[in-house]
């Protein structure tokens, strides 16, 4: 009698982290329908939903050392559809559509940045452990530009907006995270929560502030966050400079060239340069 081989436990392992970037897929594209059926509200909370995905991909494929090549390829491609071209549709949709024939271009060269931002992570941040983003990461970017209309709905945006011009705001804006999405300004990254250091303890009030806040006034709070954020990075920048600690090593990768090497039978390698590219699990 024959016998079906076992499905092996680690290729099961592996899969996971993928299937959460999936359904991140899954919610990108579900935005955009929605955005074009003209379903705003529900469209930009699904972006947010792709970035939660995002978010819980990466910490699924670390904590159970299932990150692969193959997985951060497929989440960086995801990316570019979840937070670039879902974002950019809504906003087209919702505030540029009225605008002129040329306003397209504004949602083109935001999701120029987004691709851009995401290889550049590929080749200088993928991997290794990161104390901060260099440039706006492409997810906080896309869940800022998707809450816009969220935060429309609410009190707090009467107030903001009662003497700001609207449609000239947002091209403000979409400017502004096309830029900082390929600049060297950099982002903290989410804090580690604990209860043995003072760091722990703070990343840890950080994240409970924001999963409360989120839940009980998550159209008046996502949008502001998100700008506060943004802001956080320039001012940042501002007063500590944009260059400092970079290393000359970052840029030789962006501009090396890539060699592609024979790795062993079964598994992927892409090439190294000085320094070779560790799979993971995350993309940003």
């Amino acid at each position: 009698m024959r016998r079906f081989p076992r499905p092996s436990m680690r290729r099961v392992v592996i899969v996971v982290p993928s299937l959460f970037t999936l359904f991140n897929l899954f919610f990108g594209i579900w935005s955009i329908v929605l955005a074009s059926r003209g379903e705003f509200y529900r469209a930009g909370w699904y972006v947010v939903f792709a970035g939660i995905l995002d978010a819980l991909d990466g910490r699924v494929a670390r904590l159970s050392g299932a990150g692969t090549r193959f997985g951060a390829e497929l989440d960086s491609l995801v990316d570019v559809v979840s937070f670039g071209v879902a974002p950019a549709f809504l906003i087209y949709q919702l505030e540029f559509t009225s605008g002129g024939q040329a306003e397209w271009i504004f949602c083109y060269f935001y999701v120029m940045a987004a691709a851009i931002r995401l290889a550049r992570f590929n080749i200088t941040q993928a991997g290794r452990t990161k104390r901060y983003f260099v440039g706006l990461p492409s997810p906080a970017a896309g869940m800022t530009l998707a809450t816009f209309y969220p935060f429309s709905t609410t009190d707090l945006y009467r107030v903001v907006f009662r003497y700001l011009p609207r449609h000239h705001t947002m091209q403000l804006l979409v400017i502004l995270l096309t830029i900082l999405m390929v600049s060297n300004v950099r982002y903290a990254t989410v804090p580690r929560a604990g209860v043995r250091t003072v760091r722990g303890l703070l990343g840890l009030v950080t994240i409970l502030f924001i999963l409360v806040f989120g839940l009980l006034e998550h159209d008046a709070f996502f949008f502001p966050l998100g700008v506060v954020y943004m802001a956080y990075g320039v001012l940042r920048a501002v007063f500590l400079g944009f260059l400092d600690e970079e290393s000359e090593g970052e840029e030789a990768e962006i501009s090396g060239p890539i060699v592609i090497t024979d790795g062993e039978p079964g598994t992927e390698e892409i090439g190294e340069r000085s320094r070779g590219i560790e799979p993971r699990g995350r993309v940003d």
